[in-house]
């Protein structure tokens, strides 16, 4: 063993395999910049974690971190990331040249994920080597600067303080370059996703693109609204609409690029571009879209007006075959859902949608064409930024998340959700109100019922809807007496089925079960 390197403080390694790692990584979020976002090494190997984890491991992550579930596998990533760069650096301390052999190989970890990811290229690779060489090369430089530190202090210095050789200044010198090195590589990496989230926010591309009129228009009833603080609105804003989906990078498409292509069990093959859709008679519909993930009384679900063209007469110019069941409908990252073809093909607006709210899809809702289907839950019928529908069969194919044990066919749970007043709050005795949302979306709502804590169930009064794809707002007078009070509701359809009481999670088709809050009134 090098005595230099024996001697040299282990957190000295440690802060080399940190600097190191974080400017390689820096740079390789640069270099993918120029390729395409798609490809940072970061971003791959969170695609590739995102696709491997089990159904288990991604619904706990959407149970505890909702929307923010993609920022929840950054943060891990970058935990993962430091503690794998510590070691390096410690290795390429004490066992040199191990810890640029991990360095190297981490920068093979982000190649193989890379080149795993829907639509990737040889090209990918790039920016996972430079990160990978990077941060090796790097190592090495930070590690020798770190063993001569050692020898800056080693007993055969003969005066206390004394510096004859010169290496007294290789620790400040190897702290400066680590902690330009780190520095450096933070800027890179955020940077980098700084870019990338305004490039995607804000693409020119989708800011040029001016919608037709449709020829169908849809006008959202003022008694829709009642009005009532802290109740979710009947027309979610697109900065609130939710948003659950593997992608970790926001696929960015230009239009002109765009084609959906339409095969299978079909009688003829239909391709079908961007201005060729926006050619078609467009409608406008308003459909409640919801997570198969949602707890009870959760919010991953949102309304909103959506433009677009029914996909039953795109099939219907394909013909599907007689013993087709199944559409699998792909997006361009890869991601895939099977949809009943027979709900693709009744009198509902299924739609494949380029508008939301008025204007053209946000990228991070699918920008240009996503999938719109009213009454089955998103993981099977929502697909953004699509790109393929397969006629097939539900025998012969399976999707992203059915291959992941969830139901194929996902139709949407009658359910109910007290808006207000919310769990915790307290509550001024005397008139209140008890508000909420219900939904059965393509079933409808004919009413909600109101229980204090174990009283007698009281009918809600329900607002206007546009039709039975949406939820309904409802509302019921409350005379608040002080105390500790549990509030539950339960919604009827518009076919008399009652909500049920049954609780069960969101595996394998959606929970079920009665929301209650707990509030304390003054």
């Amino acid at each position: 063993m090098d005595t230099d390197s024996a001697a040299a403080p282990a957190h000295l390694g440690a802060l080399a395999g940190v600097a190191a790692v974080t400017l390689g990584a820096g740079l390789g979020e640069l270099t993918a910049l120029a390729i395409t976002p798609s490809s940072s090494p970061v971003a791959s190997i969170g695609g590739a974690l995102i696709d491997a984890a089990p159904a288990w491991a991604k619904d706990a992550a959407i149970s505890l971190f909702g929307t923010n579930d993609k920022a929840a596998l950054l943060t891990g990533i970058a935990i993962a990331l430091f503690a794998v760069a510590c070691a390096a650096g410690w290795l390429e301390l004490r066992r040199p040249p191990w810890g640029r052999v991990a360095a190297l190989a981490l920068g093979a970890v982000g190649v193989a994920a890379a080149l795993t990811r829907a639509q990737a290229s040889p090209i990918w690779a790039v920016p996972s080597v430079v990160a990978g060489v990077a941060a090796a090369l790097i190592l090495g430089a930070l590690a020798r600067r770190a063993r001569g530190t050692a020898r800056a202090v080693s007993p055969a210095t003969p005066v206390a303080g004394a510096d004859p050789d010169g290496r007294g200044a290789d620790r400040r010198t190897f702290l400066l370059w680590s902690g330009v090195a780190t520095v450096a590589g933070a800027i890179a990496l955020v940077g980098g996703g700084i870019v990338r989230a305004s490039s995607q926010a804000a693409s020119a591309v989708r800011a040029a693109v001016r919608l037709p009129q449709p020829v169908a228009t849809v006008a959202v009833p003022a008694a829709a609204e009642l009005g009532i603080p802290g109740l979710a609105p009947y027309v979610t804003p697109n900065e609130s609409f939710y948003r659950i989906d593997t992608a970790l990078v926001v696929p960015q498409i230009d239009p002109a690029d765009w084609r959906l292509r339409i095969h299978g069990l079909v009688a003829h093959e239909v391709t079908l571009t961007w201005d060729e859709l926006l050619a078609l008679p467009l409608e406008e519909s308003v459909t409640t879209l919801a997570c198969v993930s949602n707890d009870v009384g959760g919010d991953l679900i949102s309304n909103a007006v959506w433009l677009g063209y029914p996909i039953r007469a795109l099939l219907a110019r394909a013909e599907p075959a007689a013993d087709a069941d199944m559409v699998l409908s792909t997006s361009i990252d890869g991601f895939t859902a099977s949809t009943p073809l027979d709900v693709l093909t009744d009198d509902r607006a299924a739609i494949l949608a380029v508008g939301m709210n008025g204007e053209p899809l946000p990228a991070e809702h699918g920008f240009p064409v996503r999938m719109v289907v009213p009454g089955l839950y998103g993981y099977v019928s929502a697909t953004k930024w699509v790109v393929d529908l397969e006629v097939t069969r539900f025998a012969d194919a399976t999707a992203y998340w059915t291959d992941r044990g969830w139901s194929p066919r996902g139709p949407v749970k009658l359910e109910s959700r007290i808006d207000v007043p919310r769990a915790g709050t307290a509550v001024d005795a005397g008139d209140a109100v008890i508000a909420g949302v219900a939904w059965q979306q393509h079933v409808g709502v004919a009413g909600v019922e109101v229980q204090v804590d174990d009283g007698e169930w009281q009918a809600a009064t329900l607002a206007s809807a546009v039709s039975g794809d949406t939820w309904v707002q409802w509302s019921l007078p409350w005379r608040a007496t002080s105390g500790i009070h549990t509030l539950r509701c339960r919604a009827i359809s518009a076919t008399g089925e009652t909500q049920t009481s049954t609780v069960t999670g969101v595996v394998p088709d959606g929970a079920t079960g009665w929301h209650e809050v707990r509030v304390q009134v003054a």
